[in-house]
């Protein structure tokens, strides 16, 4: 099957499954009950929460309740933050941009040194660097996301004050227009250096953090399937050419090495969306991860729904740009056979 014939039949289905997902996602947020006491306080009367319910139409049955919303969706409503204290589509996209830019800088982080460690350490099998790059790994995997923040905030923002926490200086984020809402984007479009060099500051913390536990899987994966392909006999036989052995591992063996590390980089992708909600608790970065955290702790359904919805459907999105990196780098793979 030819890639183009392949996505389009992946985007026909990809409705299907996020109408599956948001189906199973409402009817969990109804099992404790209304969502309506995030809109009350204690001076309302019965007969104003019941105008509320009403208003919302939290009187209805649950299957009710998820048509009317499935229809404000459609139409652009996803319903009224009672967190941020306004509707969910107004606070949304400012969020979402202060997420995107964090997991993106922590993607970034993560597969460049990922492969990078993994490579050099996969080319050293068994030497004194491979050991090295399996304690960094091995380490990076198993510390808890929140304890590694932590220290991180304490090292670097508390006793050295190299680098600040938040998502910029409020004097310098001001100075410039956010047609994209993306700081570094931003700043880059309005050419200020100041801006550029603001931005970059306060993401490499929470990058770096967020990003060393992606890192740790990815070059596990990526030295394992290196020390594989390195024994493969088309590797002696360009060995046996003459071809100098850099020339044998990025020509040959690290191409192939890398056909299993997509995969795991797309599924990181999913862990590193995740781990902001930590990241953004403990750095102060105002993204869609505190508002997320907030909306759980007081019960925002409407906030949760949205963003189970948009995460529903990145992760769908990145497994398909997966399958076909997958099938180029591949060419013996037949997508959707």
């Amino acid at each position: 099957m030819q890639i183009r014939d392949y996505i389009l039949r992946r985007l026909i289905v990809l409705p299907f499954l996020i109408v599956g997902v948001s189906i199973i996602v409402f009817g969990l947020t109804r099992i404790g009950g209304s969502p309506v006491a995030i809109y009350l306080s204690h001076e309302m009367s019965s007969e104003e929460v019941a105008e509320i319910e009403a208003r919302f139409h939290l009187d209805e049955p649950v299957p009710v309740q998820y048509a009317y919303w499935a229809r404000g969706v459609l139409q652009g409503d996803l319903g009224w933050s009672g967190v941020a204290a306004a509707p969910v589509t107004a606070v949304f996209p400012n969020k979402l941009a202060a997420t995107m830019e964090l997991a993106v800088a922590s993607a970034v982080v993560a597969v460049s040194l990922g492969i990078g460690l993994g490579t050099y350490a996969g080319a050293r099998r068994n030497k004194l660097p491979d050991h090295i790059t399996r304690i960094i790994s091995i380490s990076g995997a198993a510390m808890p996301l929140f304890w590694f923040a932590i220290v991180m905030l304490i090292v670097f923002w508390v006793y050295l004050g190299w680098f600040p926490i938040g998502r910029s200086t409020p004097e310098v984020f001001a100075s410039i227009s956010h047609p994209t809402g993306l700081y570094t984007v931003d700043a880059l479009l309005a050419g200020s250096f100041t801006a550029f060099r603001d931005a970059i500051w306060h993401l490499v913390l929470p990058a770096l953090t967020l990003g060393y536990g992606a890192t740790a899987i990815i070059a596990r994966m990526m030295r394992s399937s290196l020390v594989e392909e390195l024994q493969e006999e088309y590797v002696d036989a360009a060995r046996a050419k003459g071809l100098a052995e850099r020339l044998v591992l990025r020509r040959h063996a690290r191409r192939n090495a890398l056909m299993p590390t997509v995969t795991v980089i797309g599924l990181s992708f999913g862990f590193l969306l995740q781990g902001t909600i930590v990241a953004e608790i403990i750095f102060r970065w105002p993204g869609l991860g505190r508002w997320m955290a907030d909306s759980v702790l007081r019960g925002d359904r409407a906030t949760i729904m949205a963003y189970v919805l948009f995460t529903s459907v990145l992760f769908l999105v990145v497994n398909l740009v997966v399958d076909v990196v997958y099938a180029y780098l591949d060419r013996r793979v037949v997508l959707g056979s």
